[in-house]
């Protein structure tokens, strides 16, 4: 090989390494798979993820990205070592990003590199994501205008009480059907308000369980106070919970519908609700004929263990002072159910708003 080609590769291989991280950074994940063979891999172990094959690197990388608030990535060039249709190198790349659940933090790493000449051009055989160093102190910055492109403008960028975009929603949404729910998406609590009085038929007997949401949409005003229902929840708090334990426990557990909020909902499909006496979740868990949540934006989260998070480092936290304020005594989270499916058709209503309501 002379010492033009070879100049020729490093830089064709150099260019290489700059259109992964602008392909990165665009959010480009098509034109970044296009980067790899078609049999190349992509692996990051710390995160932990592995991809192989264009598709899975595309499909992946989806994935990945929609979990971001911002991400920005920088590349530093590294060696390139040539052996004439096959070559190895490393990229030193600085990373700072903040995800949608609120994790954070600044990263120094490596990528370790096997490239390969084809008739397309020099493309990557395999990436290895090495990190070198991680900082997760909270980011003082924010992306910009992402609080309003959620769809409030309030709601500080990444926390857990940033509402969904319409993509995650209409995704949630999606996953919640094909789980065997019946998923809606509206505007706002007025909204929900006025489906739930069509949802639930006059003289319904119907148990609304404690909820921030319910209570500052006036659904559970309508339900308990509003004459049209046979209310669960006022003849339970007017029966001694001491002596009437079993007669609370009847009328909480098999109600004709149950209209509830949830701690989280996941772009997977599956509901999280948590409780401190366990009392409402039965009736949720299959007890009643019908259920109805209702669910604001701010809790959709990308899975199951980042829902976990949610209900203990933000739900948690705001249901103890109110709690405290109101009855004097801490909350806990002493009981958990996941609902991952509605085996019963049409049991199972989630109404998804687009404004961020509730705890």
């Amino acid at each position: 090989m002379n010492d033009f080609q070879a100049i020729a590769d490093r830089v064709e291989i150099e260019a290489l390494r700059g259109e992964f991280t602008d392909a990165a950074m665009m959010r480009d994940r098509p034109r970044l798979a296009s980067l790899f063979t078609p049999d190349g891999t992509l692996r990051m172990p710390d995160i932990p993820a592995e991809f192989v094959g264009r598709e899975e690197i595309r499909a992946g990388g989806e994935r990945l990205q929609s979990q971001w608030d911002f991400f920005v990535q920088t590349t530093h060039p590294g060696t390139i070592v040539l052996d004439g249709d096959t070559a190895t190198g490393r990229a030193y790349i600085q990373e700072i990003a903040r995800t949608l659940d609120g994790r954070q933090g600044l990263n120094y790493a490596v990528y370790h590199d096997r490239y390969r000449r084809t008739e397309e051009g020099w493309r990557f055989a395999e990436r290895v994501y090495e990190v070198r160093y991680l900082d997760t102190s909270p980011l003082a910055g924010a992306a910009p205008g992402a609080a309003e492109d959620a769809g409030t403008g309030t709601a500080p960028a990444g926390s857990f009480a940033c509402p969904a975009s319409a993509e995650r929603l209409e995704r949630t949404a999606a996953a919640l059907r094909a789980n065997g729910f019946a998923a809606e998406i509206l505007d706002d609590t007025v909204a929900a308000r006025a489906r739930v009085g069509e949802l639930i038929p006059e003289g319904a007997v119907v148990f609304t369980g404690a909820s921030e949401t319910l209570r500052l949409s006036g659904i559970d005003e309508d339900i308990d106070t509003g004459g049209r229902y046979d209310a669960v929840r006022p003849r339970v708090l007017a029966v001694d919970r001491v002596t009437g334990a079993d007669e609370i426990r009847r009328l909480t557990a098999c109600p004709d519908f149950v209209v509830n909020s949830v701690a989280a909902v996941t772009e997977t499909g599956s509901l999280v609700l948590a409780s401190g006496s366990g009392s409402q979740l039965p009736a949720n868990a299959g007890g009643a004929a019908y259920a109805v949540w209702v669910v604001g934006a701010q809790k959709v989260v990308p899975d199951l263990g980042t829902a976990l998070r949610r209900v203990e480092e933000h739900a948690l936290p705001l249901e103890d002072a109110r709690a405290r304020a109101v009855y004097g005594t801490p909350s806990a989270v002493n009981r958990l159910l996941v609902l991952h499916a509605e085996p019963r058709p049409g049991r199972g209503t989630v109404l998804l708003l687009r404004e961020a309501v509730g705890h």
